[in-house]
């Protein structure tokens, strides 16, 4: 490995779920003694329904934090960051639909469907 950016990108590819790594890039991660915070942003990809549009990216929608499986005995949070943008001729504000979480929760699908089986 090259660096040690590289090590930790290894680890956490490992760690984390991996549609994270394919739409998202890690900003930053805030580990202490009961948590980990992993903020992430949404990939300057625009939505391809839009392929045809003039788009103007319009920055980010406000974070939502999603809880993951837990890491060490330390809850881990995944603070997201969508994009939005812009289709110059009409004025609509668009974005992608994500589904990270289980509807109707702030888990991810991985760790609800975890819940779900243990608690029933």
């Amino acid at each position: 490995m090259d660096s040690k950016n590289d090590q930790y990108n290894t680890i956490l590819r490992a760690l984390l779920p991996q549609d994270i790594f394919d739409y998202f890039e890690i900003i930053k991660v805030d580990v202490d003694d009961t948590s980990m915070d992993v903020y992430i942003d949404e990939l300057n990809q625009p939505p391809k329904e839009y392929v045809s549009e003039k788009l103007i990216s319009k920055g980010f929608y406000d974070s939502v934090a999603i809880q993951d499986f837990p890491i060490r005995e330390r809850a881990v949070y995944l603070h997201v960051r969508r994009r939005k943008w812009l289709i110059e001729s009409s004025g609509k504000v668009v974005s992608k639909t994500w589904n990270l979480a289980t509807k109707g929760s702030r888990y991810t699908k991985g760790f609800a469907t975890f819940l779900k089986e243990l608690l029933g």
